[in-house]
C-alpha cells in the first residue's frame, strides 16, 4: 500500500516537473517569438520608408520629363504659328500683287475690245458693200444673159442632175453586172459544196413486193378452197395478190407501200403458224396494221433525232415516219426528205442562216404528200397547212407552201429548200422514168441539134442532163459555133420539159489530111 502511495506521489511530483520545465519553455519562446517580430517590424518600416523615398524620386523624375516634353510642345506649336503667319503674309503680298495684274489685264482687255469693235463695224461696212455689188453683178449677168438667177440655178440644176443619173445609171449597170456574176459563181460553188458533201444511196420503189415460200405446195393453203383464202386477204389489206407459175414466190400488188406492207407481213405470220382461213386472216391483218402504225412512229422518231430536230408535234412525226412508205416518181419520199433536210442544212450553214430551220423546212416540205385522208388540195399548201396547224415557225411554213411556187417567198430559207428539193430529184437515177418516155425524150434532143444547119452528129448523154453536138467544120466557125450552141439551148428550153439542167457542147473539128506517096 506504501509501494503505491510512493508511486502516485512520484508520478505526481515528475507530472508537475514536467509541467513546470514545459512552462519555462513557452515562456522562452514567446520571449524569442517577441523580439524576432520587432525585427520584422522594424525591418518593413525600413523597407517601406525605403520604397516611399525611390516613388517620390521617380514621381519627381516623370513630373520633370513631362514638364520637359510640354515646354517642347509649347515651343513646337509657336513655331508652326510663326511659320503660318508668315505664309499669310506672303499670300497677302501674293494676292495685291495679282490684283495689280488683274487690273492692267482688265485695261488691255478693254482695249482690244474696242479695237475688235471698230474692226467689226469696218468689215459690216465692207459686207454691205461687196453685198451691193454681188446684187450689180447678177443683175448685169441676167440682162447680158436673160435668165434669172433662179432660173439660172435651176438650169444648172438641171444639166447637173442629168450627168448625175447617167452616170449613176452606167454605175449601178456596171455593179449589178458584177454582182450577178459573183452571185452566179458563188451559188454554183454552194451548190457544188453542199451536193459534194452528201453522200446517199438511192433506192427505187416498186409497185410490187416478192413473197418468198419454202414450197409451192403452200401456195394452195393460201388461195384455199375456191379462193376464199386469198379473197379474204385481198379483202382485209387492198393488195392485189398473184400467184403464178413462179416458183417458190408470190408477187404482191399495190402502189400504196403501207397496204403491200402490211399484207407481205401478214402472209409471213400466217405461213408460219400454218393456219390459213378468213376469221384467222382478218385477225391477224388487223394485229399487224397496228405494229406497222407504231413502226411508223418509231421511223418518225428515229428520223428527227438522226437529223437532229427537236420538238416536233407528235402528229408530224407520224407523218414523217408514214413517208418511209410513200415514193414519189419511184424515190422512196423519207428518204427524199431526209436527202432534201442534209442538203438545206449544209447550204443554210454556207449562207450563214439557220441550219436548224432549214433542217425543218426540208425533212417536213413533202408531208402534204403522205394525208391519212385524200385531198384535193396541193400537197404544198396542205403541208403547210399542217405545219401552221402544229406550231411550226413561220419561216418554215412559207417554205413549204413555197417549194413548188403556190404561195409567195418571204425569207431565204424558203429558195433553199426549193432548190435542195430539186437538186435531189433532178440527179440522174434518183427517180424512175418510164423507158419509153425516157428514150424518147433523149431522141427529142438529138433531133433538135439534127434541125439546125451543119450538124454532123449528136450525142445525148449524162442522163440526158448533157447534149453534145459535133459539127462541120467547113459549114461552121468558131464565132458560129457559140451561135449554134445558144440557139440549140433556147430551143430545148421552149420545146421541151425537162427536169434540171441540159447543158449543150457544140465541138467543131478541123482535119487536114494528105497522102504521101
Amino acid at each position: 500500500m506504501n509501494e503505491i502511495i510512493f508511486i502516485v506521489i512520484g508520478v505526481a511530483i515528475g507530472f508537475i516537473v514536467t509541467y513546470l520545465l514545459k512552462k519555462a519553455s513557452n515562456k522562452k519562446l514567446l520571449s524569442e517569438s517577441q523580439t524576432e517580430a520587432q525585427k520584422i517590424i522594424s525591418n518593413a518600416k525600413n523597407e517601406a520608408e525605403n520604397l516611399k523615398a525611390n516613388k517620390i524620386f521617380q514621381a519627381k523624375e516623370k513630373f520633370l520629363e513631362l514638364k520637359s516634353e510640354h515646354e517642347k510642345y509649347i515651343l513646337s506649336k509657336e513655331s508652326e504659328h510663326n511659320e503660318k503667319k508668315q505664309d499669310l503674309k506672303n499670300q497677302e503680298s501674293e494676292i495685291k500683287q495679282n490684283s495689280k495684274k488683274v487690273d492692267k489685264l482688265k485695261i488691255e482687255l478693254d482695249e482690244k475690245i474696242s479695237t475688235f469693235t471698230k474692226k467689226t463695224e469696218s468689215l459690216e461696212k465692207k459686207n454691205k458693200e461687196i453685198d451691193k455689188i454681188k446684187k450689180d453683178q447678177v443683175k448685169q449677168i441676167e440682162n447680158i444673159s436673160g435668165y434669172t438667177a433662179n432660173e439660172a440655178k435651176e438650169e444648172l440644176l438641171k444639166i447637173l442632175k442629168n450627168e448625175v443619173k447617167s452616170q449613176a445609171l452606167e454605175i449601178s449597170q456596171n455593179i449589178i453586172d458584177e454582182a450577178k456574176l459573183s452571185a452566179k459563181q458563188e451559188a454554183k460553188k454552194i451548190i457544188i459544196t453542199s451536193i459534194q458533201r452528201l453522200g446517199t444511196e438511192e433506192a427505187i420503189d416498186n409497185c410490187v413486193s416478192v413473197f418468198n415460200i419454202e414450197s409451192d405446195d403452200m401456195k394452195g393453203r393460201i388461195i384455199g378452197r375456191e379462193g376464199r383464202n386469198i379473197k379474204a386477204i385481198e379483202s382485209a389489206t387492198g393488195v392485189e395478190i398473184i400467184v403464178d407459175d413462179t416458183p417458190e414466190a408470190i408477187i404482191l400488188s399495190c402502189f400504196d407501200s403501207v397496204r403491200r406492207e402490211v399484207a407481205r407481213l401478214s402472209l409471213k405470220k400466217l405461213v408460219s403458224d400454218g393456219r390459213i382461213h378468213p376469221a384467222r386472216i382478218e385477225e391477224v391483218v388487223k394485229k399487224t396494221r397496228k405494229e406497222i402504225e407504231n413502226e411508223i412512229i418509231d421511223i418518225g422518231k428515229r428520223t428527227v433525232i438522226d437529223l437532229g430536230i427537236h420538238g416536233l408535234h407528235p402528229n408530224l412525226i407520224k407523218a414523217v415516219g408514214r413517208m418511209r412508205f410513200r415514193s414519189s416518181y419511184g424515190q422512196n419520199l423519207l428518204q427524199h426528205s431526209k436527202e432534201v433536210a442534209k442538203l438545206c442544212g449544209i447550204m443554210a450553214a454556207e449562207l450563214g442562216l439557220n441550219t436548224k430551220l432549214a433542217k425543218r423546212a426540208g425533212l417536213l416540205h413533202d408531208i402534204g404528200k403522205v394525208p391519212e385522208e385524200e385531198s384535193e388540195t396541193p400537197h404544198a399548201l396542205l403541208g403547210m397547212q399542217w405545219a401552221e396547224k402544229y406550231g411550226e415557225k413561220k419561216d418554215v411554213c412559207n417554205a413549204i407552201g413555197a417549194h413548188h411556187d403556190e404561195i409567195e417567198m418571204d425569207n431565204l430559207i424558203s429558195p433553199v429548200a426549193q432548190v435542195c428539193d430539186a437538186i435531189s430529184g433532178a440527179r440522174p437515177g434518183a427517180r424512175r422514168q418510164v423507158m419509153e418516155s425516157y428514150i424518147q425524150r433523149l431522141k427529142d434532143l438529138e433531133n433538135i441539134a439534127y434541125s439546125f444547119d451543119g450538124v454532123n452528129k449528136a450525142f445525148a448523154i449524162q442522163a440526158g442532163r448533157e447534149l453534145r453536138v459535133m459539127v462541120e467544120s467547113e459549114k461552121v466557125s468558131d464565132d458560129l459555133s457559140k451561135k449554134l450552141s445558144f440557139e440549140i439551148s433556147q430551143k430545148i428550153q421552149t420545146e421541151m420539159t425537162y427536169p434540171g439542167q441540159v447543158k449543150v457542147t457544140v465541138i467543131r473539128e478541123t482535119r487536114s489530111v494528105n497522102v504521101a506517096t
